[in-house]
């Protein structure tokens, strides 16, 4: 056995031999701790041998729902059992509620342990009546010993055991400060370890560090199979889940829900959420894919000249890189002046989206701002732009498009090669951006 003295940034783990005042991992100033770590030597070797994958049976995984048909959906089709899920999130985005909820629902079969290091049992009481969560077989626990918590599950034989939060937590493999990553680290493993072993479902709230990522996320996210993170103003009621990282399921999945006085409630159909109907200049409809779900979003651009050498761009929503890829393809194959302008890009309902999809609602978005015309009413606009202008077909543009129609939208401007089977909408062809500038513009 052979100690080592490592310094860690509690903002997002960074590891270095040595003291400094700013991490180089994330920037940040006096986050670096002392932390003492021992070295063992390598375990013998156990007995046993490699096995061929030819060999392996596959068993399959049976899934237990939640009771939350969005939150089932996020995960992939519901619990596993032996899974350890992070659930992350800013302060008072709602992770306490949902999961309060989801324990209410696991506990009409199963006995279900909450464990809180930052609330007592009375406070999550007055929380659960607002809810108007029964609870007959959920047991409240308040705690902020890891190897304590375990043991009360035991007691309780929970098959589901929600820590809030993990950086409350304390365990007795660390010798640090509740909060720092070695303690993190120490009962996160903990935790895991107790979930493979007995094949509890485990539940655990990270909080977010001022960047918007989990505190310790390289510690955290190795170690557990899902991580999820909750999304949304905590002053207005919409909130987003994804997913990313799950091992039993995938990450390109979107739960909504929206925040009220009775809880959280789930958006099933979130239709038209995201598009606020308003027909003006500098405004687009597109439809992307989150996942399976197709969603009808609104781009809204605005674009004023600029008062200094260098025009400023701002993306909120959208990828800033891909916003200066169009911008730079307008300039050059549509011959839009946009070089001497500030250009502010924004995604309605503060969704994000990432799907090349929403390239060319982005680019007419922008041409529409400059020309000062709105775009014909009811078209959605679905297509991917390249570096030379022409448009790329959207992946699965039938399903786009089918949701475009449901919700009354009659035309559809999609890239010339795109291959529709049937449309309910009429179908504008283009194959360039100037094309269809001048298809939606010089009518």
């Amino acid at each position: 056995m052979k100690e080592k003295t490592l310094f860690v940034c509690g903002e997002c783990g960074y590891e270095t031999p040595r003291w400094m005042g700013r991490c180089p991992g994330c920037g940040s100033w006096n986050t670096l701790v002392e932390e003492e770590r021992v070295l063992s030597r390598p375990a013998a070797a156990t007995g046993t041998r490699a096995v061929p994958l030819a060999n392996v049976r596959a068993e399959a995984q049976t899934r237990i729902s939640t009771g939350i048909s969005e939150l089932d959906r996020v995960l992939g089709g519901g619990l596993v059992p032996g899974m350890v899920v992070l659930l992350g999130g800013d302060p008072g985005i709602g992770k306490s509620t949902l999961l309060l909820e989801a324990a209410d629902r696991l506990s009409a079969f199963a006995p279900v342990l909450y464990v809180s290091g930052e609330e007592s049992n009375s406070q999550i009481k007055l929380r659960a009546d607002r809810l108007s969560v029964k609870g007959e077989n959920l047991f409240l626990y308040t705690e902020t010993s890891a190897e304590s918590a375990i043991e009360r599950a035991k007691e309780c034989k929970a098959s589901t055991l929600i820590v809030d939060s993990i950086q409350t937590m304390e365990s007795e493999a660390a010798e640090s400060a509740a909060g720092s990553v070695s303690q993190v680290r120490a009962a996160t493993a903990l935790f895991t370890r107790f979930a493979k072993e007995t094949g509890t479902v485990v539940w655990i709230v990270g909080h977010v560090t001022k960047d918007g990522a989990i505190a310790g996320p390289r510690v955290l996210e190795h170690i557990v199979d899902t991580v999820l993170y909750f999304e949304g103003e905590r002053h207005e009621g919409l909130r987003l889940l994804r997913a990313v990282k799950n091992r039993f399921g995938s990450t390109n999945e979107l739960g909504v829900f929206e925040m009220c006085e009775t809880g959280m409630r789930e958006v099933k159909d979130p239709g038209g959420l995201f598009v606020s109907g308003r027909h003006v200049a500098g405004t687009a409809i597109t439809c992307v894919l989150e996942g399976s779900r197709p969603l009808l979003c609104e781009i809204q651009s605005l674009l004023v000249p600029t008062a200094f050498g260098s025009p400023r761009r701002t993306a909120i929503g959208l990828d800033y890189n891909r916003l200066n890829v169009l911008l730079a393809v307008l300039e050059r194959k549509a011959r839009l002046k946009v070089s001497d302008k500030d250009v502010y890009c924004d995604i309605a309902g503060n969704l994000r989206v990432l799907d090349r999809g929403a390239d060319l609602a982005t680019a007419m978005c922008i041409a529409s701002s400059v020309l000062e015309k709105p775009l014909p009413t009811e078209t959605v606009l679905i297509g991917e732009v390249g570096l030379t202008g022409e448009l790329r077909a959207a992946s699965q543009i039938d399903t786009r498009i089918k949701e475009a129609a449901r919700l009354g939208y009659t035309r559809a401007l999609i890239p010339a090669r795109s291959k529709v089977s049937q449309s309910d909408c009429e179908l504008i062809r283009v194959s360039d951006v100037s094309e269809a500038i001048r298809a939606l513009f010089m009518e």
